[in-house]
Formats: structure tokens, C-alpha cells, sequence
């Protein structure tokens, strides 16, 4: 049978970058050979040398006392932060007033109504059914809180973001100031934005909202941006031409032009706003996510998924509608919308006559109690002593003793000039020298702050679950890539855990895992599968078709052309899913602290619930560097390239 041969031209490149990669190496060995005795004879060559770490607990001790002392009485806060403090209070408040008014029958209406106008019956049946569900749960209070402060949070952030957006957009300086910005919020877990809020706002909804808008604003700006930077040069010309203004050809050509990446961005703040303020519960958001925290602080599996529940139908339902508006409104103009409007009206006020505002308690449906049923009937059938596989508690013991431990104990072994080496050559060998010296730096930063040992203990989780996360994920990337049928039958069930916020996967892993290590990597794994498999399998199916064919016509098999045809070439598409993978794995082994995780997670969670400053935001500091030193090492050069054309 014929075999697919190489020609020379296509063995020229990858010689000439292997030669640079060896280059790259030398030269970092170089280095590394004038340094490490330099590093060694000032500094032991264990773990990170206590001369190069910086106390913080003192200086932020003071900042969090004068803070508290000066709360009440200083200017900056009575008369800034307290403006804008009660601003967002009377704000939520307000909407979630005018949603009570409405009542269950008329929020429903109005809701699905809205999804008719913009994606057809279909989607607004399955809205209006969403919402019911989160009656039925007995979730309808919480969820209109939840709802409330969705609707503060996503305006501020559209807001701010298209704000930026237009800023970046139309210039190029602000639009190279603001780009290393937003890289760098865009890899910051959840969790790292909570301190600082908590510092200025204190518990309560003000922090919770304000935190929201500056995790959820980010994708808007950048995508606003985007869209106003790649709008059609030829159209601007001919508007141009026509002897426009810069406000009218902004008003008239940019942002129409702009429109998919403008809806986009609505629909990715909205999801990120969502998923946020699930998290920022724990800092006093109340609503939905304030039930899922309480009901696993306490082990309720059964009260955690009734509240979990209803986020995901929210998750799925605002990201289908916004979705939807992207491929624009349906027909009947300004006529349709007054039609819906005037019947939400006349349901608002049949329910408000008919005295049915509150949804009624006898359709409430408790699945608390048979959850927790099924829950104790795992524990005592699959939680352990399972016969040949044993049980899931088994598992997770086996994943902590045989992976987490070993790589824990080996990365804090390591000498940490080693460490560092390690970070250099691989952000060296897949960039430039500017981004191995941006993961370097990084990386340093951990230990410089003190938290060098739980760093480690925190990058050995991120391993090992992206490991296991890039192992599931290609693999069944490359299946779905492979038959479209199974790509079909793979479709919604993506799409549902990819709409899910992060909080809300901690529920299933708690139940069938326990609390640990272990069940905090699982809830990474799950939370960041689907983006690795999605892109995987668009990766694959965009190989020039011609190649394929190529390949065929000399004869060559089906792995033969995944190995030498496929992957090469959907090589950019399978580094940005190790990126994508490793970004949101930290995202959730953050979270992890809250069921046992430990490492950082622990700290900031610690530092959240004790009021312990100092340890909260040492502890968010070094997840922004080692979130920043994950991302430059897995970015490759191709997508920077993207990025800045």
C-alpha cells in the first residue's frame, strides 16, 4: 500500500524550526549556566529564599484598619464610593420591585414574548417553560433576585464596555494601552476579583454588582473594539466620500457594520455577568447563588442542585435569546413589539386583579428531599467498596495519592531557579523572548509574595486536570470531527455545559466525589471540556479539504491522514485549545477551595470569610500571576499574531 512521503520543501520548515528551537535552548542554557551559581551562592537552591520575599500582611493590615476606621466618616467614601454604594442598591432594588409588581404570570410573558420577537416560537415556548421550572423548584424569590441583579450589572457593563470598545476602536493608541489590560483580565479567575470590591464596598450587593461589571465588561469592550476595527475599509471610504462626519460615519457605517460583534459581546457579558454574580454569593449577592453556597456549606446535595437548577435554565435561555438576536429580530416592526408589550400588560394586570402575583406554594415541587435520597443511595452503592472498580470515593483517593500527590511533591521539590528555567524554556520555545519573560517574571512574582509552596501545590492541580481535560477533550474532538453524527448528538449537550456558570459544577462533584483535592480537579475537567472538544473539532474540520483528498489519493488510512495531515494542520486550533483548556481549569480549581481544594482557593476563601485581608489579596495576586504565567506559556506566537493584525 502506498505511504504518504515528504517532500523536501516540507522538510525544510520544521528543520529550520527545530534548529531555532535548539537555538532558543542554547542560548537559555547559556544563561542559566552564568546565573544558577550566581542565584546558589546568595541564595539556597530549595524552595523559594525567604531574602526575595516581600511581606504584604503588614502594609495591608494597615490599609484594611484605615479603610474600616475611615469608613464612615471620610469624604472619599461618603461622598464617591457612598454615591455609588447607594446608587446600585436603589438600582437592583428597583428592578427587582417593578419584577415583583409583574408578578410570576406577568415576568413569564414578558420573557417569553421577548423570545418570540427575537428568535421565534420555538425559543420563546422553552423561555416561558425556563421560567416556570424555576417556579416549580420553589426558586421564584431567588430567582428574581438573581434577575435584578443581572439586569444592574449586564447595563453597567454594556455600558462601560462599548465605552472602551469605541475608545479602542477608533484609536490606536488607546487601543494598544487597553489590549494588555484586557489580556490580563481575561485570564484572572472569578475569585480575584472579589477582595478588591470587598475591600472599598464591603459584604453586600454593591460589591457583588460592582465586582460583575468589571469581570463582565471585558468581552464586551474587546469584541466592540473588534468589530469597529474590522468593519469594511471600502465602506468607510464610500461614506466617507459622501462628505460624513466622524459622528456620523460612526452612527451611519461603524457600529451597523459592527452589529454580529456588538451582539456577541452582549451575549458573552451576559453569560460572564451571569456566572459571576452565582460566585460573588459569597460575598453577599443573595439570590440563586446565595442558596447553591449555603446548601454546600451544609452538604444539601438536594437544596444545592434546586437552586442549581434553575441558573442553568437561566444560563441556557439568556445565551439562546441573545444568540438569537445576533442573527436578527423576526419581521413586523415597530408593530410586533407594541403587540407584545401591550399583551405583557394585559397579563401583569389580570394576574395583579386575579390577586397571583406570588407564585402559589402548592406548585411548588420539592426535589430537595428525593435528591438527597439518591444521593445517600450512591454514597452507600458507589461511593465505595463498588466490586473490580471500586468506588467513586476510591477514585478520587487513587487520582490524589497516584497524580496530585506525586506532582505536588515534585514541583516542591524542584529548586525554584529550576522552576523558573522550565516556565522560560517553554513560553521561549512557543513565543517570543517578551512573553518567556512575562511568564519568568510572573512565576517570580508567586514567590516574592510569599506563596510560592501553595502556587505549586495550586499548578499541580492545573497539570493534572488540563492532562486529563486535553486526553478527553482531542479525543472526543476528534470523534465528533469524524462522523457528524456524533457531532450532532454532542452538540446540545456542549452547549448546556457550556452555558453552565462555574458554581454550579461543584454540585454533582460534591455528591458523587466528597469533598478534596481530587473533586476539585473533576469540576475543572467538566467545566473546560467542552471548550477544548468544540474547538478541537472545529480545528479539524476547517484542514483544506484539498489535503485530505491529497492524502487519500496516495493511498493513505484513516490515522495516517488524522497523524500526518490532520493535526499538523489544525496545529493553531489545538494550541488555543491547551490555552482555553488550562485558563478555565484555573478558573475552577480557584473555586475548588470552597469544597476542600486547598492552596490558593483555600487562602482566598479563608481571606473572604475571616475578613483576613492580608491572606485574601496576597493569595488573589499570585492567581493573577500564575494565571498570567499559564496563558503566556501556552499563547503561541500564531495567536498573538491574530490577535494584533
Amino acid at each position: 500500500m502506498a505511504t504518504l512521503t515528504a517532500t523536501p520543501d516540507r522538510v525544510g520548515l520544521p528543520g529550520l524550526l527545530r534548529h531555532r528551537a535548539v537555538g532558543k535552548l542554547a542560548l537559555l542554557a547559556v544563561a542559566a549556566a552564568v546565573l544558577v551559581p550566581l542565584a546558589d551562592a546568595h541564595w539556597a537552591s530549595g524552595s523559594w529564599p525567604q531574602a526575595l520575599t516581600v511581606d504584604l500582611s503588614k502594609p495591608l493590615t494597615g490599609v484594611s484598619d484605615w479603610i474600616i476606621d475611615n469608613r464612615d466618616s471620610h469624604p472619599l467614601f461618603l461622598y464617591f464610593f457612598g454615591y455609588i454604594s447607594n446608587a446600585v442598591v436603589l438600582s437592583v432594588r428597583a428592578v427587582y420591585l417593578v419584577l415583583l409588581a409583574a408578578g410570576w404570570a406577568g415576568v413569564t410573558a414578558a420573557a417569553g414574548l421577548l423570545a418570540w420577537r427575537v428568535a421565534g416560537v420555538r425559543l420563546a415556548l422553552g423561555t416561558a417553560a425556563a421560567l416556570l421550572a424555576c417556579g416549580l423548584l420553589g426558586m421564584w424569590v431567588p430567582t428574581m433576585q438573581t434577575l435584578a441583579l443581572m439586569v444592574v450589572a449586564v447595563l453597567v457593563s454594556v455600558v462601560l464596555g462599548v465605552l472602551l470598545g469605541l475608545a479602542a476602536g477608533l484609536s490606536d493608541r488607546t487601543f494598544r494601552a487597553l489590549r494588555p489590560v484586557l489580556d490580563t483580565m481575561q485570564v484572572l479567575p472569578a475569585f480575584a476579583y472579589l477582595l478588591p470590591v470587598v475591600l472599598v464596598f464591603g459584604i453586600g450587593v454593591p460589591a457583588a454588582v460592582l465586582a460583575t461589571v468589571v469581570y463582565a465588561a471585558p468581552p464586551m469592550a474587546r469584541l466592540t473594539a473588534l468589530g469597529l476595527r474590522g468593519a469594511d475599509h471600502e465602506v468607510l471610504e464610500a461614506v466617507e466620500s459622501l462628505g460624513t462626519t466622524a459622528r456620523q460615519r460612526l452612527f451611519t457605517a461603524r457600529l451597523p457594520l459592527a452589529r454580529r460583534e456588538l451582539l456577541l459581546g452582549l451575549n458573552q457579558t451576559i453569560m460572564m455577568a451571569l456566572s459571576m454574580a452565582v460566585i460573588a454569593s459569597v460575598i453577599g449577592a443573595g439570590g440563586l447563588g446565595d442558596r447553591v453556597y449555603q446548601a454546600l456549606a451544609s452538604v444539601d446535595v438536594g437544596a444545592a442542585l434546586a437552586a442549581g437548577l434553575p441558573i442553568v435554565l437561566l444560563a441556557v435561555v439568556l445565551d439562546r435569546v441573545t444568540g438569537a438576536a445576533g442573527e436578527g429580530l423576526r419581521p413586523g416592526g415597530r408593530a410586533g413589539w407594541a403587540y407584545a408589550a401591550a399583551a405583557t400588560v394585559a397579563v401583569a394586570v389580570a394576574a395583579r386583579l386575579a390577586g397571583g402575583l406570588d407564585w402559589p406554594g402548592s406548585w411548588t415541587v420539592q426535589i430537595a428531599e428525593p435528591v438527597n435520597r439518591a444521593v445517600d443511595w450512591m454514597t452507600a452503592h458507589l461511593y465505595s467498596g463498588v466490586p473490580y472498580v471500586g468506588g467513586t470515593a476510591d477514585w478520587a483517593g487513587h487520582f490524589t495519592t497516584w497524580i496530585l500527590d506525586p506532582l505536588r511533591a515534585g514541583l516542591q521539590w524542584l529548586p525554584w531557579w529550576s522552576v523558573l528555567l522550565v516556565v522560560a524554556a517553554l513560553a521561549w520555545l512557543i513565543g517570543t523572548w517578551r512573553t518567556a519573560l512575562t511568564a519568568v517574571l510572573a512565576m517570580a512574582a508567586t514567590g516574592v509574595l510569599g506563596v510560592w509552596k501553595p502556587s505549586l501545590d495550586t499548578l499541580s492541580q492545573v497539570l493534572a486536570a488540563v492532562a486529563v481535560t486535553l486526553v478527553l477533550g482531542v479525543a472526543t474532538g476528534i470523534a465528533a470531527a469524524r462522523s457528524d453524527r456524533f457531532e450532532r448528538l454532542l452538540r446540545p449537550v456542549l452547549d448546556v455545559f457550556q452555558t453552565m456558570p462555574q458554581f454550579v459544577y461543584l454540585i454533582p462533584v460534591v455528591a458523587l466525589f466528597g469533598v478534596g483535592r481530587a473533586p476539585a480537579a473533576v469540576a475543572a475537567v467538566v467545566y473546560a471540556l467542552p471548550a477544548v472538544v468544540r474547538i478541537t473539532t472545529q480545528g479539524l474540520r476547517q484542514v483544506d479539504p484539498a489535503a485530505l483528498e491529497s492524502a487519500r489519493s496516495l493511498g493513505a488510512s484513516s490515522v495516517q491522514q488524522l497523524r500526518q495531515v490532520q493535526l499538523p494542520l489544525a496545529r493553531p486550533a489545538l494550541l488555543l485549545a491547551v490555552n482555553q483548556g488550562v485558563v478555565l481549569v484555573l478558573a475552577v480549581v480557584i473555586i475548588g477551595g470552597l469544597v476542600g481544594g486547598g492552596a490558593l482557593g483555600y487562602d482566598v476563601v479563608f481571606g473572604l470569610a475571616q475578613g483576613d485581608l492580608a491572606t485574601g489579596l496576597v493569595a488573589g495576586a499570585a492567581i493573577v500571576c500564575l494565571g498570567l504565567m499559564l496563558d503566556r506559556v501556552t499563547q503561541p506566537t500564531e495567536r498573538r499574531a491574530q490577535k494584533e493584525a
